[in-house]
Protein backbone atom coordinates (compact mmCIF):
# COMPACT_ATOMS: atom_id res chain seq x y z
CA UNK A 1 0.00 0.00 0.00
CA UNK A 2 1.24 3.49 -0.88
CA UNK A 3 0.40 6.33 1.49
CA UNK A 4 0.95 10.08 1.73
CA UNK A 5 0.31 12.64 4.45
CA UNK A 6 -1.97 15.66 4.39
CA UNK A 7 -0.56 19.08 5.16
CA UNK A 8 -2.27 21.56 7.49
CA UNK A 9 -4.03 22.88 4.37
CA UNK A 10 -5.33 19.40 3.44
CA UNK A 11 -2.88 19.12 0.53
CA UNK A 12 -0.85 16.07 -0.39
CA UNK A 13 1.68 15.01 -2.98
CA UNK A 14 0.60 12.24 -5.32
CA UNK A 15 3.39 9.69 -4.91
CA UNK A 16 5.61 9.05 -7.92
CA UNK A 17 4.47 5.43 -8.29
CA UNK A 18 0.85 6.60 -8.51
CA UNK A 19 1.70 9.36 -11.02
CA UNK A 20 3.49 6.81 -13.18
CA UNK A 21 0.61 4.32 -12.93
CA UNK A 22 -1.90 7.02 -13.97
CA UNK A 23 0.37 8.50 -16.61
CA UNK A 24 0.02 12.01 -15.16
CA UNK A 25 2.52 14.81 -14.89
CA UNK A 26 2.74 18.53 -14.31
CA UNK A 27 -0.35 20.35 -15.58
CA UNK A 28 -2.47 17.21 -15.86
CA UNK A 29 -5.70 16.97 -13.90
CA UNK A 30 -6.93 14.09 -11.78
CA UNK A 31 -10.54 13.15 -11.08
CA UNK A 32 -11.98 11.81 -7.85
CA UNK A 33 -14.81 9.30 -7.98
CA UNK A 34 -16.51 9.12 -4.58
CA UNK A 35 -18.19 5.84 -3.67
CA UNK A 36 -19.74 4.82 -0.34
CA UNK A 37 -16.66 3.03 0.99
CA UNK A 38 -13.79 4.41 -1.14
CA UNK A 39 -12.53 7.17 -3.39
CA UNK A 40 -11.01 6.36 -6.78
CA UNK A 41 -8.31 8.61 -8.24
CA UNK A 42 -8.14 8.67 -12.05
CA UNK A 43 -6.51 10.74 -14.74
CA UNK A 44 -9.08 13.31 -15.80
CA UNK A 45 -9.97 13.35 -19.49
CA UNK A 46 -8.63 16.30 -21.44
CA UNK A 47 -11.31 18.92 -22.04
CA UNK A 48 -11.92 19.83 -25.63
CA UNK A 49 -11.63 23.54 -26.29
CA UNK A 50 -14.69 25.38 -27.61
CA UNK A 51 -17.13 22.61 -26.79
CA UNK A 52 -19.65 23.97 -24.25
CA UNK A 53 -20.80 20.46 -23.41
CA UNK A 54 -17.26 19.69 -22.20
CA UNK A 55 -16.64 23.07 -20.54
CA UNK A 56 -18.86 23.85 -17.53
CA UNK A 57 -18.26 27.57 -18.09
CA UNK A 58 -18.70 27.43 -21.88
CA UNK A 59 -22.19 28.91 -21.68
CA UNK A 60 -20.88 32.12 -20.08
CA UNK A 61 -19.36 33.47 -23.29
CA UNK A 62 -21.61 36.55 -23.18
CA UNK A 63 -19.15 38.03 -20.62
CA UNK A 64 -16.07 37.27 -22.69
CA UNK A 65 -15.24 40.54 -24.41
CA UNK A 66 -12.31 42.95 -24.24
CA UNK A 67 -14.53 45.41 -22.34
CA UNK A 68 -15.42 42.74 -19.76
CA UNK A 69 -11.79 41.72 -19.28
CA UNK A 70 -10.85 45.37 -18.73
CA UNK A 71 -13.75 46.02 -16.36
CA UNK A 72 -13.01 42.98 -14.21
CA UNK A 73 -9.20 42.97 -14.43
CA UNK A 74 -8.67 44.19 -10.85
CA UNK A 75 -11.06 41.78 -9.12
Amino acid sequence: MITSKLTSKAQTTVPQAVRIALGVGEGDEVAYIIEPDRVILRKAPKMRVNEPSEDPFGTFSEWDSDADRLAFANL
